[in-house]
């Protein structure tokens, strides 16, 4: 449950923030889609360390938590879109796409080491 619920969550968000790109056309800016990268690996390995992981999950864990991330983040690219939509949508795309890059490394590592 846990990994393919954050990758759809993930996903979802993700939609918001090409929807809004789209809608409002705006150009992706390189320097804010490697920052948001930066700071989803920087986040992901902070909350991986030893003392911080079972915090983390048992938090992220609950639903009223998942769906209150979802909106804020939906919420974000709605904002983002009207306020600053260049650096904004393009930071939330970068951080998104990290996530599910690191989501689908970790998926691939543990299949192979169960293989």
């Amino acid at each position: 449950m846990g990994a393919r619920r954050d990758g759809t969550l993930a996903l979802v968000s993700l939609l918001a923030f090409v929807t809004a790109v789209a809608l409002v056309d705006a150009s992706l800016s390189p320097p804010a889609l490697a920052l948001g990268g930066v700071g989803t690996v920087a986040f992901e390995l902070l909350a991986t360390r030893d003392s911080a992981r079972a915090r983390v999950r048992r938090h992220w864990e609950r639903p009223a938590v998942q769906g209150t991330a979802l909106a804020a983040t939906v919420g974000l690219a709605v904002v983002g879109a009207r306020v600053a939509p260049s650096l904004v949508l393009s930071a939330g795309i970068g951080a998104l796409v990290a996530y599910l890059v690191v989501l689908a490394s970790v998926l691939g590592a543990a299949s192979v080491g169960r293989s």
